[in-house]
């Protein structure tokens, strides 16, 4: 993980740089987002954190993944969820979460604010001295220093130099509850900031300072090894990584129901609401039909080129001869270095990814990769579709990149 921050370092400066548009301190936490206060490093190296397990963004939201994939005690896993504010975390998913973490299974919450349903089911309260904070200039001020309990780790001390909020937890409850890390909270002193709460077959972790997980502060020195000490508790297994950016299809609260149960109720108002529907829709197509010519269709040109590549391309497909499209891709490839780039491709070695790297524009390890694959490749008699969709991936990439 560190060997990839510093990649994540050079690449944030260069972007600083040469990028003109003014930079964006809000706090947004999307796994897209490579604003500072987003989390796209973090949602890129989770994988490592847990040795490269099975890794699952979910694009559905939790509720309905654990509907659809109920899981058991012999399939366990860790949720993983780094927002500012779980909306997404209502009644109903909060207590299914909890039936997922009654098997056996864990979960990991680093948020600003936890729902009224986890305090009440885990018992514990939290208290942020800066919930009414909101301005950049006013974050920028807030820092903090953290500790982590656990004597083992070589390092329990760390700082953070800005956007930190006195948040904390303000109470637990001590039979089921450990504290593994806090932080300085002025006037107040050491208060709790991280947590593990047993429940059922497993356990309940809790952060209060989800900003610590930002590309920010994984830019810096003491983030990575801070977050890698963090994780560490949890159990080596799959990850699932909860974006927050779908709503629910199954479960819906009474509040959303209410609206159309109220007009379905009394016939009058529903037979209103289907003349309104369909009085709009008669204005629509009157309209349309009104002020819209009829546009002619116009057949594209028959692209003969395309339609042969297709035919060859099917009958590779049919003969599932990997091998001869791999080595047919590295013919191409190869063909066009020497054309391009007047390099000889006899011998593959250092002092030919140094020279093909540097006329390129690819970084060194990303050519390296490339022609250690395509070297590993050559020597097999056969290939799999796998590593040639691998392969075609690597090569297109490289010639995009440059």
């Amino acid at each position: 993980m560190l060997k990839r921050t510093k990649l994540y370092i050079i690449g944030f400066v260069l972007f600083s740089l040469i990028g003109c548009k003014k930079t964006n301190w809000r706090e947004n936490y999307q796994e897209r987002s490579k604003e500072p206060f987003g989390t796209y490093i973090f949602a890129n190296e989770l994988e490592t954190l847990f040795n490269y397990n099975e890794f699952t963004v979910l694009d559905e939201h939790i509720y309905d993944y654990l509907l659809i994939n109920p899981v058991t005690t012999n399939d366990q896993a860790n949720y993983v969820c780094i927002k500012s504010y779980a909306y997404q975390l209502d009644k109903k998913t909060t207590k299914k979460l909890l039936d997922f973490v009654a098997v056996g299974n864990d979960i990991f919450l680093s948020l600003n604010s936890f729902n009224d349903t986890f305090e009440k089911e885990l018992n514990f309260k939290t208290e942020n001295l800066d919930s009414t904070v909101y301005d950049i200039e006013f974050l920028k001020e807030l820092d903090g220093t953290f500790y982590l309990n656990n004597q083992e780790f070589k390092v329990n001390k760390f700082y953070f130099d800005r956007n930190i909020r006195k948040n904390y937890f303000k109470s637990l409850d001590s039979t089921k509850t450990v504290v593994l890390g806090s932080q300085n909270v002025p006037s107040e002193g050491k208060k709790p900031n991280f947590i593990k709460v047993s429940h059922g077959e497993g356990n309940v972790y809790l952060h209060t300072q989800p900003i610590v997980f930002t590309n920010y502060y994984l830019l810096k020195d003491t983030a990575p090894k801070y977050i890698e000490n963090v994780f560490s508790y949890l159990p080596d297994r799959s990850v699932l990584l909860d974006t927050q950016t779908k709503r629910s299809k199954y479960n819906y609260s009474d509040e959303e129901k209410s609206a159309l149960q109220f007009f379905y109720k009394h016939p009058t108002l529903k037979w209103a609401l289907y003349v309104g529907f369909i009085g709009l829709l008669l204005f629509l197509f009157l309209n349309a039909r009104r002020k819209q010519r009829a546009i002619p269709e116009l057949k594209p040109l028959k692209n003969s080129t395309q339609d042969f590549t297709h035919t060859i391309a099917n009958l590779y497909l049919r003969e599932d001869n990997h091998k001869d499209l791999v080595n047919k891709k590295i013919t191409y490839f190869l063909e066009k270095v020497r054309s391009k780039y007047h390099l000889d491709t006899q011998n593959l070695n250092s002092t030919f990814i140094e020279k093909l790297a540097a006329k390129s524009g690819n970084t060194e390890h990303t050519t390296k990769y490339l022609i250690n694959t395509i070297t590993t490749i050559n020597k097999r008699s056969q290939c799999s579709q796998e590593e040639l969709v691998q392969l075609n991936s690597l090569i297109e990439n490289f010639i995009k990149n440059k």
